[in-house]
């Protein structure tokens, strides 16, 4: 037998009971904007540079470039397209870039928990830093904004064996590093059960355009191909199509008039998807009936 997880059972999509998004709309559409605060000489870096590199000025001041500049060019392509986002923030931004927190804030965005700070991971905490961790995080959110955040995505994705465990005790309803499917799922934990979000690893501007290389017109490409084959899809299957995107990766001018094209070719056709933030998405499964969505 092979080892285990024991979060969810296997569930093939083509066999599972049908269901609609609001208006009857088979695929939802939302992108995530990862808003991240680095500290400076210390921590993970990031893959334009070689390991030994990672904590170098020019890798620190690259990724600077998104909070100072990318983020205010996204700002205005989502304001100009009329494109809802949610932004999995790290609370660092509170204090380092609270303009940027304000400008999010002004425009209704949903925000995340997602760390401190994206130059630490979460998953190899012993239980009780981790949980002190999303504690600070949740509590220091809800003092920002007013509510407390629903959907949690791990700095690097990083999670320990308990985190879905911790993330729904401490109130959490949904979380976004398990990427095993193109339909929210019920995943179990220790008391009760939390929703599992599409995300992607792929569509992922980090991933494609640092980590696998791709040109700025190979990445918009994927968007449009991956958008087009799922709206066929999801007429048999109601499906989500997330979308990744760091403004210190795909702020430059030079990726923002190919992304512009891709979201332009998306949104021609608005009136047939459902454009829409992860945790509506959720609020719509936890409306459903029991047993359409697959449980644990």
């Amino acid at each position: 037998m092979i080892q285990k997880h024991g979060r969810y059972p296997y569930s093939s999509i083509t066999s599972r009971p049908d269901y609609s998004w609001p208006d009857d709309k088979r695929l939802a559409l939302y992108v995530a904007l990862n808003v991240e605060v680095f500290s400076y000489g210390e921590g993970k870096g990031a893959g334009v540079a070689p390991p030994d590199q990672a904590r170098s000025d020019s890798v620190y001041s690259w990724r600077d470039y998104g909070n100072r500049v990318g983020i205010w060019r996204l700002l205005e392509l989502f304001d100009e397209l009329d494109m809802p986002f949610e932004a999995q923030m790290n609370t660092a931004i509170y204090d380092e870039c609270p303009d940027i927190a304000d400008a999010l804030r002004v425009r209704g965005t949903e925000i995340l928990g997602h760390g401190t700070t994206n130059s630490n991971e979460q998953g190899h905490l012993p239980e009780t830093l981790e949980k002190e961790l999303i504690r600070d995080v949740t509590d220091t959110i809800e003092q920002h904004e007013g509510y407390r955040p629903t959907g949690w995505m791990s700095p690097w994705l990083s999670n320990s064996k308990i985190t879905p465990d911790l993330l729904q005790e401490a109130g959490y309803r949904y979380f976004m590093d398990w990427t095993s499917d193109d339909q929210p799922f019920w995943m179990k934990t220790r008391k009760g059960r939390i929703l599992s979000m599409p995300y992607p690893i792929e569509s992922n501007d980090n991933r494609g355009l640092i980590w696998y290389h791709y040109s700025s017109a190979d990445y918009a490409d994927m968007l449009v191909d991956q958008f087009d084959e799922m709206l066929k899809q999801s007429k048999h299957q109601p499906l989500v199509c997330p979308i990744s995107l760091h403004p210190f990766v795909v702020g430059r001018p030079y990726r923002l008039r190919p992304l512009r094209r891709a979201f332009e070719h998306m949104l021609k056709q608005r009136n047939q998807i459902w454009l829409t933030r992860p945790g509506k998405i959720c609020s719509h499964i936890e409306s459903l009936p029991a047993g359409v969505v697959p449980d644990a």
